[in-house]
Formats: structure tokens, sequence, C-alpha cells
């Protein structure tokens, strides 16, 4: 039987604005560490050089972290014309070169090609794995690494501004499995000019944003006290983008025992659908609406 993991119970959401040249996996365990908390898991990797929301769930948190990680994200970034690098951002080494620089009315038009639903090549250098392993790991041996395309939905993709000749700052908003790495070197090869992520901030993700997140500094002041608890935000923030359904206090009891149970029914909510029971305010379970019932597929210990 393994060992039980020491800590805190303690349930909720904690809003991070990571700061660059850290990992989203330090920041989980600086969050844990700061609360004293028994189990932690983030909602969605950033790359160490990246900035912005990271939301780190916590004890019965962790079962709605699906549900954020399964929604919309929006990302900031600044795009390098003219130089290809072998990680897609300014972290690897650069591969190629080109003179050329693409008007503003060049950029805005290649835009509509890569919105919508389209289909997209993780970078070399990613977490996607390859018969078991990390790609980046294989390219890190000088692997020639080969991934295959993968669908993606881009709800938006925005020129922002254009700083100078050798850059440009957009804004894209994406479903779950995007790289703006990706991205930035597909539309580069568009464009005939190459190009890489320089910059890139996380603004949204799902229903936390980055201007609610605490920085490090502030995680590392207020650590062990009962202000950082106060900033937790309830495990029910993760559910924002699911209908929620009333029940009775004996519906939730048969619910969390992992049976189907009569909940009140919503005008948002048709047959078929996901979406969460509450009683009292808090969440009971998350399931499949069927005929005045919730099937459960995950609970919530009260």
């Amino acid at each position: 039987m393994g060992r039980r993991r020491k800590g805190r119970d303690i349930s909720g959401w904690l809003i991070i604005d990571k700061p660059a040249d850290m990992t989203s996996s330090a920041v989980v365990n600086k969050v844990r560490w700061a609360l004293r908390a028994r189990k932690a898991g983030h909602a969605g990797t950033l790359d160490p050089a990246a900035t912005g929301v990271l939301a780190v769930a916590l004890g019965e948190a962790t079962k709605t972290v699906p549900h954020v990680t399964e929604a919309l994200k929006a990302y900031r970034f600044t795009l390098r014309w003219g130089q290809a690098t072998d990680t897609d951002d300014a972290e690897g080494a650069v591969i190629a070169r080109s003179d050329r620089r693409p008007t503003e009315e060049e950029i805005r038009a290649a835009l509509p090609a890569f919105t919508g639903e389209i289909m997209q090549v993780p970078p070399k250098f990613s977490a996607v794995k390859i018969d078991g392993q990390r790609a980046y790991a294989r390219a890190r041996d000088g692997e020639d690494v080969e991934l295959a395309a993968r669908p993606l939905f881009v709800e938006s993709l925005e020129l922002i501004s254009r700083p100078d000749q050798d850059h440009a700052e957009l804004e894209m908003v994406c479903g779950k499995g995007g790289y703006v790495r990706s991205l930035a070197r597909d539309l580069g090869q568009a464009l005939g000019c190459l190009g890489h992520v320089s910059a890139l901030r996380r603004i949204w993700s799902g229903p936390f944003d980055a201007e609610d997140g605490l920085s490090i500094d502030q995680l590392e002041e207020l650590a062990g006290t009962a202000a950082l608890d106060d900033r937790l935000l309830p495990l029910e923030a993760g559910l924002a983008d699911l209908p929620e359904l009333r029940c009775s206090a004996e519906s939730a009891a048969r619910l969390r025992h992992g049976n189907p149970a009569p909940v009140l029914s919503a005008e948002d909510v048709e047959y078929g659908d996901e979406a969460w029971a509450s009683h009292d305010g808090r969440a009971v379970a998350v399931g499949i609406y069927r005929a005045g019932e919730l099937h459960p597929k995950r609970v919530f210990n009260p």
C-alpha cells in the first residue's frame, strides 16, 4: 500500500500569473507548499518561457480540471519574422533565415486560413508522446522527430499591432491542444518569411483570467496564512462552462454513491447534455442529463 501524501485536505482553485523561466509543475509544487495542500494539479501546461494564467486545482477541484482544459483559451503573443528555430520559439537555435518581411495587409489576409477547424502539427520540442516517449526527449537526442497533424479549433486570430518590420503582435482564442509555436511557424511559412514566437502570454483560460492571478512573489509572501486561503476560488469555479442543475438532499446522497438521481430541469439543458448537480450551492456530481435525472460520471466528496 502506497504512502499517503501529507498535507491539508483543502479544495478549490488558486489562479497564478506564471512568470517566465518557471515550469508549470514548479508552480504547482510552490502552490502545494504555500497552502500545505495534500493534492494539487494544473489545468493546462504553459511553456517555461511563457507567462500568464495557470489555474491550479486543489483537492476535490482536481476532478474539475478536464472541464477547464477543454474550454477555450486566449493567448497574446509576439511573432518574430525572418527566423525559424528548431523549437519554434526564441529558446531554440536558428535553423533558417529569410530577408522577406510581410506587410500588414499580407498578415491580415493570411489569418483566415488559420481560423476555424484546422489541422496543426505540434512542435518537435513538445510533450506529445511517440511510442511512450516525449517528443522533446527524442528531439534532444538528435532524432528527426515526425509528428502527425492534429485537429484544432481556432475561434479567432487577430493582428493586434506591428511594433516594427521584424515583429507582429497577435491574439488567438483556441480550443484544447493548440500550440502557439506551431501557428507562428506555419504562418511564417505561409507568408514566405519564416517566423517563431518571441513572447507568449496566456491571458485567460476558461473562466480564469491572468489579471486575477497571484504572482509568485505574492504567493510566497502569503504562504501559510489565512489570507492565502481567502484567495481560493471554490471548486465550482471549474464548472462555470457547464449548466448547473439543483437537486434535493436525497438525490445528492444517491449521486455521491454513483447512482442516477432526479434533478431539477433547466431551460438550457437538453437530453444527453453534460451538466453538474448542486445541493445547497455545493457541487455534488458531474454527469449526463437524461429525462429528469443526472447520471454521474464524477462525484465530489462533501
